[in-house]
C-alpha cells in the first residue's frame, strides 16, 4: 500500500453539520485523486470545519502572503521606501509565467509596485527582488517573533525551480512525474516539495494569519489594510473564488501552483458582514500540468464550506 493510500483524514468541526460538510469536502478530493488539507473559519464566530489541518505542506506561491505582510510592515515603520526604485533584468531574475518574470528587457520598478506584481499577477521575479531587499532569513525571524510558527520561509522563489531543473533537468514534464510518483511514495526527490526543507505551512496557520490580518491583530493597521487591498487585485480566481461570484461577495486571495501542488487561501467577505478564511492545500495524484476539475472542486469546497458557516 503506498503512503499516499494509508492517509486517513483527522477532520474538524465545531458541530455534526460542520463535521459533514468537511468529510463530504474530503470525499470529493479523494474522487479525483486529491491529497491535501482544507480550512475554512468563521472570523467573527469562530465555527470552522476541516480536515488535516495541522499537516505541514510547501506553499509555492502562497509563501507570497507572509513576505508581502513583513515588506508592507517594515514600510510602515520607516525602515523601507516604498517608493525605492528597484531595476530587474529578465536574464538574471527568477522563472515565471507572469510580470517580471516574462519580461525581456530590464526594467525599473518601485518597491510599492514589486508588492502589487507580487500578489496580483503571482510574480516569482518580484518576488525575489523583495527578497534581496528583506532577506529570507528576516522574513523568517519576523514571523516568528510575530507567533507564525507553523509558517516557515526558507528559500526565494527561484529555488522551486533550481531544485526541480536539479532532479529533471530542464524536463519540467519529467519533474512533475518526479513529483507524483514521490507523493505515492512518500518521499521527496525535489527538495522544495518536503516540508522539512521548503516554504512550508498548514491549513490553520495560514487561517490564523489570514485571521489576525483582517482583524488589524499583527504588523502594524495600514500594513494590514494594504495587503488586504492587494490580496483583493489578485486576477486569478479558478480556485476558491470560482464557485462563489456574486456583487454581494468580495474575495482576496492567493493562490500557489507548482508541479503537483494547487493551493489558495484567502477571504470571502460578503454584504451581510459574514467574513470566512479559508485555506485549501492540495497535492494531486496524477501527472497533469492543467487539471481544471481540481480547481472546480476546490471552488466547490468553498462554496460548501462559506454556505454552512456564515450567520
Amino acid at each position: 500500500m503506498s503512503a499516499a493510500a494509508a492517509r486517513h483524514p483527522v477532520y474538524t468541526g465545531d458541530s455534526g453539520a460542520l463535521l459533514d460538510v468537511a468529510e463530504t469536502i474530503a470525499a470529493e478530493w479523494a474522487e479525483l485523486g486529491v491529497h491535501g488539507s482544507f480550512l475554512a473559519r468563521n472570523l467573527d464566530t469562530g465555527e470552522q470545519l476541516g480536515f488535516d489541518i495541522d499537516e505541514s505542506t510547501p506553499l509555492a506561491s502562497v509563501v507570497k502572503v507572509p513576505l508581502a505582510l513583513v515588506v508592507l510592515d517594515l514600510i510602515e515603520q520607516g525602515e523601507l521606501d516604498p517608493a525605492l526604485p528597484v531595476t530587474v533584468d529578465p536574464g538574471t531574475s527568477s522563472v515565471g509565467p507572469t510580470g517580471l518574470a516574462a519580461f525581456r528587457y530590464p526594467a525599473t520598478v518601485a518597491v510599492a509596485d514589486l508588492l502589487l506584481l507580487t500578489l496580483s499577477v503571482s510574480d516569482n521575479a518580484a518576488a525575489d527582488v523583495l527578497l534581496d531587499l528583506v532577506p529570507v532569513a528576516d522574513v523568517d525571524a519576523r514571523l516568528r517573533a510575530w507567533g507564525c510558527d507553523g509558517i516557515r520561509m526558507r528559500h526565494r522563489m527561484n529555488h522551486l525551480y533550481e531544485c526541480a531543473a536539479g532532479a529533471a533537468g530542464n524536463d519540467f514534464s519529467l519533474a512533475l512525474e518526479l513529483a507524483v510518483r514521490d507523493e505515492r511514495a512518500g518521499r521527496h526527490t525535489i527538495e522544495t516539495l518536503d516540508p522539512a526543507h521548503a516554504n512550508a505551512g498548514s491549513a490553520a496557520a495560514l487561517v490564523g494569519l489570514l485571521r489576525r490580518v483582517w482583524c488589524d491583530e499583527i504588523a502594524g493597521p495600514r500594513a494590514t489594510a494594504e495587503l488586504r487591498r492587494l490580496m483583493g487585485l489578485q486576477v486569478f480566481t479558478q480556485r476558491l473564488a470560482s464557485d462563489l461570484r456574486a456583487d454581494s461577495l468580495r474575495w482576496s486571495g492567493k493562490t500557489g501552483t507548482f508541479l503537483h501542488l494547487r493551493h489558495e487561501i484567502g477571504v470571502l467577505e460578503a454584504d451581510s458582514g459574514d467574513r470566512v478564511a479559508m485555506a485549501a492545500l492540495t497535492r494531486a495524484d496524477r501527472s497533469a500540468g492543467l487539471a481544471a476539475d481540481i480547481d472546480l472542486a476546490i471552488g466547490v469546497a468553498g462554496r460548501e464550506a462559506f454556505e454552512v458557516l456564515r450567520g
